[in-house]
């Protein structure tokens, strides 16, 4: 089969995945992820969320940015129902946690720390495994799973890779593998955490205009990072998180000077230059955690520059 009609095939999957997602979340229209009051205790006595109460609207992206042991990964674990709530709720979708897991509505981008690279697996069959929630018990795919597979992979490029190990990949290219698995889930609320760590600039913009076009298609994507330099960049809102949520809105007036100070602790080192690019000495801030420094000029978020940017990890 040539490129062109496997393109075409793989545009049908992905429609077709559309129409079978309206099916399942029925009409849920602007409600996406909503957390109230979520408190996680662990067995030894320690809370590691408190009181975390935020709402995230369909077809928007989301940062969830706070120091390691902040809960973050704690929140990621009572989404996907992993640990229990001492108290709260979580509705994703209109529906419990347990409904919307059924129906296979949340989808899982990991760390790559989180991955056995070594584990002789291939690519396609990654990508299958987001498939197994849509199987029978005996997980034997169909015509239908290998159309979204393939559909999937087209999606963020490494089609060509399908057959390759998944160990023998680069840090961007295993991203893009996680990405199609979620892709094929067709999961409607997708959590990625640190999508962005060990990988080079154009990885990183291929992964920002994936979530831009899942944004419109309604999907609601909540995104654990460090990279402060590109949160206002792609973020539509903000959660920041110390063991609770300290403070959450739209990224432009979330993401303040006093609002990251407080929830990193300290942990953020903070500059003061000067900037005579037009005569006159201004301050300007840089908060910085050593990844993605986020730059401020008389209190305002500064979008990084393409030479700042291919400064970042390869």
């Amino acid at each position: 089969m040539n490129a062109m009609p496997q393109a075409v095939a793989a545009q049908h999957a992905q429609a077709a995945l559309a129409q079978a997602a309206l099916a399942r979340t029925g009409p849920v229209a602007g409600e996406g992820l909503s957390v109230t009051g979520a408190t996680v205790t662990y067995r030894n006595g320690h809370t590691a969320l408190r009181d975390a109460t935020f709402t995230i609207p369909t077809g928007t992206i989301t940062a969830l940015v706070g120091v390691n042991g902040s809960g973050k990964s704690t929140l990621f674990k009572a989404i996907m129902g992993f640990v229990r709530l001492a108290k709260g709720q979580i509705s994703i979708l209109g529906q419990s946690v347990d409904a919307a897991l059924k129906k296979n509505l949340v989808a899982y981008v990991p760390q790559s720390e989180e991955v056995d690279w070594n584990f002789p697996v291939l690519v396609e069959d990654v990508v299958m495994m987001g498939r197994y929630g849509h199987m029978g018990f005996l997980r034997i795919p169909k015509a239908a799973d290998r159309e979204a597979v393939s559909a999937a992979l087209a999606r963020v490029n490494m089609s060509e890779f399908r057959k390759r190990q998944i160990g023998e990949l680069s840090g961007g290219q295993k991203k893009r593998v996680f990405l199609a698995r979620a892709l094929a889930q067709d999961g409607r609320v997708i959590l990625l955490d640190e999508p962005f760590t060990g990988v080079d600039v154009k990885t990183e913009d291929a992964i920002v205009g994936l979530l831009r076009s899942l944004r419109e298609e309604g999907r609601v994507m909540l995104v654990s990072t460090h990279n402060l330099g590109s949160v206002p960049e792609f973020c539509d809102r903000t959660v920041l998180l110390n063991r609770t949520v300290l403070a959450y809105g739209p990224t432009a007036e979330t993401f303040t000077q006093a609002n990251l100070e407080e929830t990193f602790g300290g942990v953020l080192r903070h500059f003061v230059l000067h900037d005579g690019a037009d005569g006159r000495q201004k301050p300007v801030g840089v908060l910085t955690d050593d990844e993605r420094p986020l730059v401020l000029r008389d209190g305002q978020l500064v979008p990084r520059t393409r030479t700042e940017r291919n400064g970042g990890q390869g």
